[in-house]
């Protein structure tokens, strides 16, 4: 059959404007490498903030004979109604899906207007599906027929993986945060994730990942994020892309996924050089609680994790993220606080507290039905035997208190030193400043007035020096701002520590980067001077 050129559309809806799609460009690089033919194909991106009218259009413009989409739980519930309005645009397009949310329930998209599913690496099977090869011998093709599901096997994936990082690629990006893969795979199989059950993860060699990283360094995005599942589970390669890293003559900063509890001594030793802001780690604890651990298939030393988190901490050069999930299985409430305020003690920059989310083709939703969630995207946990509603809804106001003050870096010696003269433990501190304070769409101002409200109430808690806490916080977080009035303090003596600030730093600066403490302490802040690792400005005391 004579091969004839097709225009294609390569569509991505990330979660907001900052990300970038590394899955397009990977199948556009494919579709260059592979194709016998050269097709038409224009990357589409989007976010899931603009309305899906928009997003149609966008595809539309090119007048695609074929349209792929990349689904996953971010976009998931935006796609249905964008795959409407295409076929209404569009007359005769073909759409194929691929990614997580399209390969783990294939026959609900197709039955939703899909033309066909891809599942797998699409880097070679979208090539060939452009070339217009039997639909039979396309690896991970599914399709209906007959009123029934059809779905090829997939191939044994090739040991290498394209570069996608080309020309259009680096136009694209427009210094927004980019993304590489230097490994596909994970040894783990833990039953929330759907990257794991790889006995043969697969690694670009190393310098074949040091020059994809190059390119990215000296581009202009300002943060690189390596989505290998679990960056350090090969030490030696970890230490020599590491140890790479760190010498890049760059201001990027690279975020790393990595499991604490395999690093080593001298990965460690390593990683204390690192010049400060250049590396991020995020180290997923998950739980501490050994029976919700045993459950979900997750094998970790906890100790060993946690004397690891707090060696990488002790240089102060390194941003540190932990996560935890509420609503793994025998997790109780109880439980649950017990591992918030041990991962809190740990210090790290980042404590996310994330909830259970049963994704199509996980373990965990496939193998345990006492569990109910929601039934659209993400799937969260609504209730379980271990943890009811209410429990719930106690764990979102501690997670939206702690989003909106720790996590920003916002109010951090205020909320340290209640906790030093209450004898309230973290978890419970968090919980009752969430359900004192939502933060539904009000200001910094009305935000930072509610949060010095609930904590003078709080047993120990002596007015003055909260305040001189939260004015210290205020001035390390914020730039350009007033100070709120319930903080503000004598002008005249503000004018003194501002004239002085202004012969130490050599230049102006605003009278509202100073203030004069309850104590009598002067102090102002270097607002050109922000730490690269916890984003606080620098402070100065007279």
């Amino acid at each position: 059959m004579a091969l004839s050129m097709l225009k294609a559309v390569l569509l991505s809806i990330n979660a907001k404007y900052v990300h970038s799609s590394l899955s397009v460009w990977y199948l556009a690089e494919g579709v260059l490498r592979y194709t016998r033919i050269n097709h038409d194909v224009k990357v589409v991106e989007a976010t899931i903030n603009q309305p899906c009218a928009d997003i149609a259009a966008k595809v539309a413009e090119h007048t695609p004979d074929v349209v792929g989409v990349s689904v996953y739980i971010w976009n998931a519930g935006k796609f249905a109604d964008i795959l409407n309005i295409l076929r209404e645009l569009l007359p005769g397009v073909i759409i194929i899906l691929g990614g997580p949310e399209a390969a783990y329930n294939a026959e609900y998209w197709l039955n939703t207007g899909a033309d066909y599913v891809l599942r797998g690496e699409g880097e070679r099977a979208f090539p060939a599906f452009l070339d217009k090869e039997a639909p039979e011998s396309i690896p991970g093709l599914c399709r209906m027929r007959d009123g029934k599901m059809h779905s090829n096997p997939q191939d044994e994936p090739p040991d290498d993986f394209v570069d996608p990082y080309s020309e259009a690629y680096f136009s694209a990006l427009c210094g927004r945060i980019s993304y590489i893969e230097t490994s596909r795979g994970c040894p783990f199989r833990c039953a929330f994730c759907l990257s794991g059950g790889d006995d043969n993860v697969r690694f670009l060699p190393v310098y074949v990942a040091e020059e994809r990283i190059y390119k990215l360094s000296q581009s202009h995005t300002q943060t690189v994020k390596l989505v290998d599942r679990t960056f350090n589970c090969n030490a030696e390669r970890a230490y020599k892309l590491f140890s790479y890293v760190i010498g890049l003559d760059t201001k990027c900063c690279f975020h790393f996924e990595v499991v604490a509890d395999l690093f080593d001594g001298r990965t460690i030793s390593l990683l204390s050089t690192a010049p400060p802001g250049r590396i991020q780690l995020e180290a997923g604890l998950q739980s501490f609680y050994e029976p919700a651990l045993a459950a979900s298939f997750r094998r970790t030393d906890s100790a060993k994790a946690e004397s690891n988190i707090r060696a990488l901490l002790r240089n102060q050069n390194i941003h540190i993220h932990v996560d935890l999930i509420a609503g793994l299985p025998f997790e109780t409430l109880l439980n649950f606080q017990d591992s918030f305020n041990r991962a809190y003690s740990l210090g790290a920059h980042t404590l996310q507290l994330g909830f259970l989310k049963m994704l199509h083709g996980s373990a965990m939703r496939e193998q345990n039905e006492s569990i109910i969630f929601a039934d659209e995207p993400p799937y969260e946990i609504i209730s379980s035997p271990w943890l009811s509603e209410a429990d719930l809804k106690i764990i979102r106001h501690t997670e939206n208190a702690l989003r909106n003050t720790y996590n920003k870096s916002r109010f951090l010696s205020a909320i340290r030193y209640t906790l030093s003269v209450s004898g309230l433990r973290p978890f419970a501190l968090y919980r009752a400043l969430g359900e004192a304070m939502p933060n539904h769409g009000i200001s910094l101002v009305n935000y930072a007035e509610g949060v010095y409200n609930y904590l003078i109430k709080l047993p120990g808690v002596e007015l003055n020096e909260l305040r001189d806490c939260m004015t210290v916080d205020w001035l390390g977080m914020v730039k350009g701002e007033n100070m709120p009035d319930f903080l503000k303090t004598d002008s005249k003596r503000r004018k003194h520590v501002v004239l002085t600030a202004e012969k130490l730093l050599g230049r102006v600066i605003c009278r509202n980067e100073a203030a004069v403490l309850r104590s009598g302490k002067g102090v102002f802040a270097d607002s050109q001077n922000r730490d690269p690792v916890t984003g606080l400005y620098k402070l100065y005391y007279l």
